[in-house]
């Protein structure tokens, strides 16, 4: 996804808890930053110059267990990360776009946000979670010339979903109506196109990305 704005123009900044852009972060701008610390997430998007008119919330992590053997730690963590983190940034960078006359805000889902999941108590309630917070940001901020909208991705072949049990990656793939799994670049266009001004007049909306498996 950052590699696919950079190609579009956008100058990319990074927010992320890992300790040095090891991660992945290429040529784009990188800052250590805890998204769940709603004090660095403003002291940090207020030191970016100029202010952002784009931000994608992509931040994500899981810790699956049963409902009945899930820990308070376990669901704290991901809800925190998910949607407690989009709640910080968008907090932080709206001001900034409004103040600019607009922007675009693109947050990414789930489609067991919208289905549920077995084993994802945390991390579906926490996408479906955004999904609300999508949309009541989008009202609110409508005025403002800022959009707000949600790519839902299903299965997305990832380097970790390669190594996921070829059983569950079969499941994944009998679920689809095209036959496929989407792959990485296929979000990114979404999110692209969320973000840029083709998609001047869409606001509020969940996109999905998962080659039909929601429908099939």
């Amino acid at each position: 996804m950052a590699d696919a704005l950079a190609a579009e123009g956008a100058r990319v900044q990074v927010f992320d808890v890992a300790p040095d852009d090891a991660g992945g972060c290429g040529p784009h701008g990188f800052h250590r930053v805890d998204i769940t610390d709603a004090e660095a997430v403003a002291a940090a998007v207020a030191a970016l110059d100029p202010a952002p008119d784009i931000l994608v919330n992509n931040a994500g992590i899981t810790r699956d267990r049963t409902l009945m053997k899930m820990s308070a730690e376990e669901w704290g963590q991901v809800l925190d990360v998910n949607l407690t983190g989009a709640f910080n940034l968008i907090r932080a960078v709206a001001p900034g776009m409004a103040a600019a006359g607009g922007g675009a805000i693109v947050n990414i889902t789930s489609i067991n946000g919208i289905r549920g999941k077995i084993g994802q108590g945390n991390y579906a309630a926490s996408k479906a979670g955004l999904i609300g917070l999508t949309r009541t940001a989008a009202r609110e901020m409508g005025r403002k010339g800022i959009t707000v909208n949600a790519v839902a991705p299903g299965m997305v072949m990832t380097e970790m979903a390669r190594a996921l049990p070829p059983e569950i990656l079969q499941r994944a793939l009998d679920e689809t109506a095209l036959g496929r799994l989407a792959e990485p670049g296929d979000i990114a266009a979404a999110v692209v196109f969320l973000a840029s001004n083709a998609a001047r007049m869409i606001t509020g909306q969940v996109l999905q990305v998962d080659a039909g498996q929601l429908i099939s």
